[in-house]
């Protein structure tokens, strides 16, 4: 539940479904996403410029402390599944908004493909901090 009137960090859930089912992250710290777009501009011969933007899907991150094998297995099993000459399908991500005034928004980014952009650096007692990466096709308020 929000505390605040305006969002914070902690207000945000996700849930990722990849090819071969759910995913638990344990610890996720962070996490961002950004629309995809195609420029297109006309420069009229009157001097008038219009222009628009056309949706081309959502990419995004998260960062994670690696409190299991979750998103090492998640990629393995992708990856394997690659090797092994099977179709591998899209996933879908979910992400919950507790929204300042008590509800709740909730996106679907349809078609997402991930990429474990960092496995994490082991060092003494500091934490193994990963990054997975996505591609989504769409977002959807659902």
């Amino acid at each position: 539940m929000p505390y605040n009137t305006f969002s914070v960090g902690s207000d945000c859930q996700l849930v990722v479904m990849g090819p071969f089912g759910r995913v638990d992250l344990a610890h996720v710290t962070g996490f961002e996403a950004s629309q995809v777009t195609q420029a297109v501009r006309v420069d009229r011969l009157d001097g008038v410029q219009l222009g628009a933007e056309l949706p081309k899907g959502w990419s995004g991150m998260f960062t994670l402390d690696r409190g299991s094998s979750a998103a090492d297995d998640f990629i393995a099993a992708i990856e394997s599944a690659y090797f092994a000459g099977q179709a591998i399908g899209a996933g879908t991500l979910y992400q919950y908004v507790s929204e300042p005034n008590g509800s709740t928004s909730t996106y679907q980014f349809g078609g997402a493909v991930f990429k474990l952009v960092s496995a994490g650096s082991y060092k003494g007692d500091a934490p193994v901090s990963q990054k997975l990466q996505f591609y989504a096709s769409s977002r959807v308020r659902v």
